[in-house]
């Protein structure tokens, strides 16, 4: 139902846009996030996004490099990334929330992607 798409190899300061297209069910009205998760790492959290785009957060790492919006017409949600560093490599997932919780954990999210892959070399 969510799938993310967007992932490659990029040189480190480079740029990439992730976008979770949502099918099957509309999650207009759930707060979306993103997460990553690193080879032999917990999934983190990134950032996320209120239903109506009004409200986002983002972990602290990611703040200023990262942009996360949502176009509810198009079902989708995407996360800009700039400034890249090797250290976020990682899977990146997207996920959505149907109830209220902290936006930065991932217990709080009940449906998820299958990840797209974000590479970056130095």
């Amino acid at each position: 139902q969510l799938q993310a798409s967007g992932g490659g190899l990029v040189q480190a300061g480079g740029s990439l846009r992730l976008s979770c297209a949502a099918s099957g069910r509309s999650f207009r009205s759930n707060r979306m996030g993103w997460f990553r998760q690193a080879p032999g790492k917990e999934r983190e959290f990134v950032a996320a996004i209120s239903y109506n785009g009004g409200s986002t957060v983002y972990a602290d790492s990611m703040k200023g490099r990262f942009t996360i919006s949502r176009d509810n017409a198009k079902n989708t949600v995407y996360l800009q990334m700039t400034s890249l560093k090797p250290e976020d490599t990682a899977v990146y997932y997207c996920a959505a929330s149907s109830r209220p919780g902290r936006p930065s954990s991932t217990n709080g999210y009940d449906y998820w992607g299958q990840g797209t892959l974000v590479t970056v070399s130095s």
